[in-house]
C-alpha cells in the first residue's frame, strides 16, 4: 500500500483504531491494578510505617519522574523506528512488574515496580495515542482522543475494582499476579499479531498538506523549522509558544488529582473506616466517570472548540477535590469523586487534541511526547506536594486543599494565556465567503 493509498479517518481505519482502542485499555488495565490494592494495604502487606505520607507519595514520585521522560523518549523514537516498536517494548518492559510486587519483602520493591511501571505507561500510551491521531482527520481529534482516554481510563477503573475483589479472594499478592501476567501477556501477543505502525500515515498527511493545503489553516506556531531538532521542540512547547506553555502547564497540574487519588485517596478513605471493596467502588467511580463522560466530552470539543472545556474542566475538577473533605461518608465522597472525574474528563483529552491541532504533523509525535513530558510530571511534583502538605499538617486534608487550589489557579492561568485552537473555529487565515 502506497502513501497515496492510506486514508485518514475513524471508519476508514475501523479495524486499527479497534486494535489501539484495546491496547490502552489493557494500558490502563496495568496502571489501575496497582491504585487500589497497594497504597490500601501499604502499611500491612508491605511494611510502610503508618503516617509516613511522603513514603507513601514515594512510588507516585518514581513513576510519574520515570514516564515524564519515557513520554519525551518515545515522541522522538516514534518517528524514527514506527509506532508498533515502541508499543511493543513497552509491553516487554513491563513483563517483571507483576512478579516483583508478588515478591515484594518491603516498600522499595513497590517504588521499584513502578519506575518499570512508569517506562511502561510512557511507551505503550504515549503509542496508542500518537497512533490514532495518525490515522484520524483533524475534525475527529477530540472524538479521537474521547475515545483514547474513554478506553484507558475506564480500564484503569475496572482494574482498580477487579484487582480489590481478587485481593479479597486469593490474597493481594497472588491476585496481582495473576492478573498482571494476564494483561501484560495479552497485550505482547495483540501487538505482535494485529496492531500496524501508523508512521506511514502521518508522512501521507504531511505530503497531503503541502501538496493541498487544507480549507481551515492551524494556528501553527510561527518560526519554527519544517524538522525541527529536539531542543527547538522542546523550547516551542514549554516557553516560546504561550499557548503551549498555557497547555502544558494546565497538564502537569491536573496530574496533581491523578496523583492524589492514586496515593492518598485509598488512605483517607480507610482511615475513614471504609472496606477495601468499598475504596475500590469510590476510586473507581472517579475513573469510570472520567472515562465514560470523555465519549462525550471529546466530540463536544469537536463542536464548541476545546478553549472553554478545558478552563471549565479544571474549575469543576478543583471543586470536586475540595468536596471530598467537606463531608463523609461513601456516597458523599462518590458524588466528589465524580464530580472530579466529569471536570478530569472535560479537560483530558482536550487538552491533547488542542496540542494536536496546533501542531504539524512532521512533529506531532515529539510535540504529543512533550506535552506528555510535563502532564505526568506532574505526578511526580504533586506526589511531592501533597505528600509535604500531608506530612506538615498530620492528616490527609491539607493534600486535598493543596490539589484544589493548585488546579483554580492553573485554569487561571489557562483561561489568561491560552486561546481557541481548533482551526474551524480559529483558523490561521481568514475563511472566504460563504465557508461555514
Amino acid at each position: 500500500m502506497t502513501a497515496t493509498d492510506l486514508q485518514h479517518g475513524l471508519r476508514e481505519n475501523a479495524g486499527q483504531v479497534t486494535h489501539q482502542l484495546i491496547q490502552v485499555m489493557l494500558v490502563g488495565f496495568a496502571i489501575g491494578m496497582t491504585r487500589t490494592v497497594v497504597p490500601a494495604l501499604a502499611e500491612s502487606e508491605f511494611g510502610l510505617e503508618r503516617g509516613s505520607f511522603l513514603l507513601l507519595a514515594s512510588f507516585v514520585v518514581a513513576f510519574g519522574a520515570m514516564k515524564a521522560v519515557m513520554n519525551f523518549v518515545a515522541g522522538r523514537w516514534s518517528e524514527r523506528i514506527g509506532r508498533k516498536r515502541v508499543l511493543f517494548w513497552g509491553w516487554v518492559v513491563a513483563l517483571p512488574i507483576p512478579l516483583m510486587i508478588w515478591y515484594a519483602p518491603d516498600w522499595n520493591w513497590i517504588v521499584a515496580a513502578t519506575v518499570l511501571l512508569g517506562i511502561n505507561q510512557g511507551l505503550c500510551w504515549s503509542m496508542t495515542q500518537t497512533a490514532k491521531l495518525d490515522i484520524t482527520r483533524a475534525d475527529e481529534r477530540g472524538l479521537t482522543m474521547g475515545l483514547n482516554e474513554f478506553s484507558g481510563y475506564v480500564g484503569v477503573a475496572v482494574a482498580g475494582i477487579l484487582t480489590a475483589y481478587a485481593a479479597a479472594w486469593l490474597g493481594p499478592r497472588v491476585g496481582l499476579l495473576i492478573f498482571g501476567m494476564a494483561v501484560v501477556l495479552l497485550a505482547l501477543l495483540l501487538t505482535v499479531v494485529w496492531v500496524r505502525d501508523t508512521l506511514p500515515w502521518a508522512k501521507a498527511e504531511t505530503a497531503a498538506h503541502r501538496a493541498a493545503p487544507p480549507k481551515f489553516l492551524p494556528r501553527y506556531p510561527e518560526g519554527v523549522s519544517d524538522h525541527p531538532g529536539t531542543g527547538e521542540v522542546f523550547a516551542v512547547m514549554t516557553w516560546r509558544d504561550r499557548r503551549l506553555f498555557a497547555i502544558c502547564q494546565a497538564g502537569l497540574v491536573e496530574k496533581f488529582v491523578d496523583a492524589l487519588v492514586w496515593a492518598l485517596f485509598p488512605v483517607f478513605l480507610v482511615a475513614q473506616g471504609a472496606s477495601l471493596t468499598d475504596v475500590g467502588w469510590i476510586v473507581g467511580t472517579y475513573g469510570l466517570v472520567w472515562g465514560g463522560s470523555q465519549l462525550f466530552t471529546g466530540r463536544l470539543s469537536d463542536h464548541v472548540g476545546r478553549f472553554w472545556p478545558n478552563v471549565l474542566g479544571m474549575w469543576i475538577c478543583g471543586v470536586g477535590v475540595a468536596m471530598v473533605v467537606l463531608g463523609t461518608g461513601a456516597p458523599w465522597w462518590s458524588v466528589s469523586a465524580g464530580v472530579a472525574g466529569f471536570g478530569m474528563a472535560l479537560l483530558y483529552p482536550n487538552l491533547s487534541a488542542a496540542v494536536a491541532d496546533i501542531t504539524p504533523p512532521a512533529w506531532r509525535g515529539s510535540a504529543i511526547g512533550i506535552y506528555r513530558f510535563w502532564r505526568d510530571l506532574g505526578y511526580a511534583i504533586g506526589a511531592l506536594g501533597l505528600g509535604l502538605s500531608a506530612s506538615l499538617t498530620g492528616g490527609a486534608e491539607a493534600a486535598f486543599w493543596f490539589v484544589a487550589i493548585s488546579m483554580f489557579v492553573s485554569g487561571g492561568l489557562l483561561f489568561w494565556l491560552g486561546e481557541e485552537t481548533h482551526p474551524r473555529l480559529n483558523p490561521a487565515l481568514p475563511t472566504m465567503p460563504g465557508d461555514v
